[in-house]
């Protein structure tokens, strides 16, 4: 079986569809960087430079994907245009294995007793929220029994936004009243999903990133709580970052890891941008799995994210 099938033919395909207008874009700067010329020389490796750094990689990230080409290129003495593309693909990929976490295709979860906690993180309007509902459904999906939280309790919005996909997934969902102290929410709703015999808590937190010492302090907070319960919560802190912001997505990163210890990063809104490589800058830079990706408003538009598959569907 070809890594298609194993993948999902449809999976792919909503990859692909997802990915339309960061590849277009690419390829059209790609096809104008080797415009006219046979082989990889100094100049199209300038111009292969710009590519990358306009489509959002990164400008530390961008400058090890093109010492890694030149190395090729040195090694092989000869590499024609026409490689530069498969080139490409086998040295972004390879760049994003050196955060050793293995892709995972399913929603599954460590083998262990006892609930799995996530905790997401992220400014408001990413679509942390949709993400969290999306996660809730594919969980659900797999057979795993989920509760959620909603300790963002600065914003009557953020938790009628969670009750309303708690009802649409038909999960459970723990809340208090508007201005309620987070952790406190936290802290029963790891004290439900525990006494249910829950498979999965994800915990919804406020996103204000003003004050950097607030908001570490408050995460701080909430996971002291959660561990009253569960001693070893959070499992997961998830950061949900918006791809269509670019440059702006690494600014996010770089605060939240300050702030706290994230250890999986969700991309969103992929579909509507031409930014779809800053996943992987951020991948590279952060030295923090991408685990998900956001390629559309439907709800199988939440995927594990892929590398290969990821890589692929942008040079091919």
């Amino acid at each position: 079986m070809g890594l298609f099938g194993l993948f999902g033919k449809d999976k792919k395909e909503s990859l692909n569809k997802g990915l339309e207008k960061t590849k277009e874009s690419v390829f059209k700067k790609l096809a104008r960087a080797v415009v006219g010329k046979s082989k990889v020389d100094d100049e199209v490796l300038d111009n292969l430079e710009e590519v990358l750094i306009t489509s959002d990689v990164g400008v530390e990230t961008t400058v090890r994907i093109i010492e890694r080409i030149e190395e090729r290129v040195r090694r092989d003495k000869y590499m024609g245009v026409d490689e530069l593309n498969q080139v490409l693909k086998e040295e972004i990929v390879d760049l994003l294995k050196e955060n050793n976490k293995a892709d995972v295709d399913a929603f599954d979860l460590p083998a262990g007793g006892g609930p799995y906690v996530i905790m997401v993180v992220g400014v408001n309007g990413v679509g942390k929220t949709t993400t969290i509902g999306k996660l809730a459904n594919k969980f659900k999906e797999a057979g795993k029994h989920v509760v959620l939280g909603a300790a963002d309790t600065f914003r009557a919005a953020a938790v009628d936004q969670l009750v309303i996909w708690a009802e649409r997934v038909g999960v459970p969902i723990v809340k208090q009243n508007m201005g309620a102290d987070p952790a406190s929410v936290a802290f029963d709703t790891l004290s439900k999903a525990k006494a249910d015999k829950a498979d999965v808590v994800i915990i919804d937190t406020a996103g204000r990133l003003h004050n950097k010492i607030n908001l570490m302090n408050e995460l701080t907070k909430i996971k002291n709580v959660m561990k009253k319960v569960i001693p070893d919560a959070p499992h997961e802190v998830l950061l949900v970052l918006d791809g269509s912001t670019g440059q702006n997505a690494y600014e996010q990163a770089k605060q939240f890891t300050l702030a706290t210890e994230v250890n999986a990063l969700a991309v969103t809104k992929l579909d509507g941008t031409a930014k779809g490589g800053v996943v992987i800058g951020i991948s590279d830079q952060f030295k923090i799995p991408v685990k998900y990706i956001g390629i559309g408003e439907k709800m199988e538009d939440l995927q594990m994210f892929n590398r290969e598959e990821f890589v692929d569907s942008l040079f091919n």
